[in-house]
């Protein structure tokens, strides 16, 4: 459940997760999603490779999409049905067959969540429809996704909030009052286990295009956690989204790019997720809080400050000069901002060469 302390949520538990749970907030680290999308490539054996590549890699989940192509679109190849933009990954293909070879065939569904469980790892989805929540919930998943495309969809997303699972919800082309329809809806639903994800709907995504300063944004705006689904290449936009508080991080996976399928061109390979899973941990263990203060480790350190020491002998009553003190290392003695009293003073005792001065060893001078 949502904490109202640090707006904390547990994934996990449950018959299916019991040994598996993430607490997703502020105070630990960036839950990091691998998308499998279509990118098994309509194999079984491919999609359970992936499985085993994203385990190692570190993610706290894998996530599938649960939909045919006939609950997504009508069998048709002109008009609005078929993608003619030479920009598109997708160009020429009609709108139900992409869906077609993108789709994870539903009895795939339990051996990939089966294989997740004994690898240590959540596995959900994200339904399209509500058949495909009554599906997934006789799966026990952990979450539900709702996807860019999707937020608009408020009885689809009523049914997945209704479940009293946390939702993850991506933010891809919505306005300010699309998100305040889709937070309202789920805590209407009586459900405050709500994370968003800011999301730019390209495939690939550019930097310039993730205006990753909606995330704090966003946080403060609707009080929930946020993060970003990503579809930029590389790790610099999730690694700076982290930086900027967000606590879940998603990103398309595959074997290789090379292998081709719907979503590879945008997908990362595994040597890339193990980057980001480790990275991100730094990055978020970098932010800490608000301090002005040496760390504990760093006061070791304080001593090789410079500080102001005798480099000549002198006696009791002999004036200090350029010439018999200097700031130098280390930082044991007056600190460099009292030279100036140093300066107008004489010395009130005999003092040796690498003395480390001190404000008894002044005396004012006449």
């Amino acid at each position: 459940m949502r904490n109202k302390m640090n707006g904390e949520i547990r994934i996990g538990g449950g018959l299916k997760y019991e040994k598996i749970q993430c607490l997703v907030g502020r105070d630990h680290k960036p839950f990091i999603i691998a998308e499998m999308s279509g990118n098994h490539n309509q194999s079984l054996e491919r999609a359970l490779q992936i499985v085993e590549a994203a385990a190692k890699t570190g993610v706290a989940a894998l996530k599938l999409q649960t939909y045919t192509a006939d609950t997504m679109t009508i069998d048709a190849a002109q008009g609005e049905f078929y993608i003619n933009d030479e920009k598109s990954l997708w160009q020429g293909n009609s709108l139900y067959k992409l869906y077609q070879q993108a789709a994870t065939p539903y009895d795939w569904h339990e051996p990939i969540m089966k294989r997740c469980r004994e690898l240590g790892m959540l596995c959900f989805s994200t339904p399209f429809d509500e058949t495909a929540v009554d599906f997934l919930e006789s799966l026990d998943v952990p979450c539900y996704k709702v996807a860019s495309f999707e937020n608009t969809h408020l009885p689809l997303i009523d049914k997945m909030a209704r479940t009293g699972k946390p939702i993850i919800a991506s933010t891809g082309m919505a306005t300010l009052s699309v998100l305040d329809d889709l937070v309202n809806t789920v805590r209407n639903a009586g459900n405050e286990q709500l994370v968003l994800l800011k999301c730019t709907s390209t495939y690939p995504a550019t930097p310039m295009d993730s205006n990753i300063l909606t995330i704090p944004h966003m946080r403060d705006m609707f009080d929930v956690q946020v993060g970003l689904s990503d579809h930029t290449m590389g790790v610099g936009v999730a690694l700076g989204a982290v930086a900027l508080g967000a606590t879940v991080v998603e990103k398309h996976f595959t074997l290789k790019r090379a292998d081709g399928g719907v979503d590879s061109a945008f997908s990362m390979e595994p040597d890339e997720m193990s980057l980001l899973v480790s990275e991100s941990e730094k990055v978020w263990q970098a932010l800490g809080q608000v301090n002005y203060r040496p760390t504990a480790n760093e006061k070791k350190s304080l001593q090789f400050r410079r500080s102001i020491y005798v480099v000549k002998d002198i006696r009791a009553g002999e004036r200090f000069t350029n010439d018999n003190v200097r700031i130098i290392r280390p930082g044991l003695g007056l600190e460099p901002k009292h030279i100036t009293r140093v300066m107008s003073s004489v010395s009130s005792l005999d003092l040796k060469r690498g003395h480390a001065l001190r404000f008894e060893d002044l005396k004012t001078s006449r």
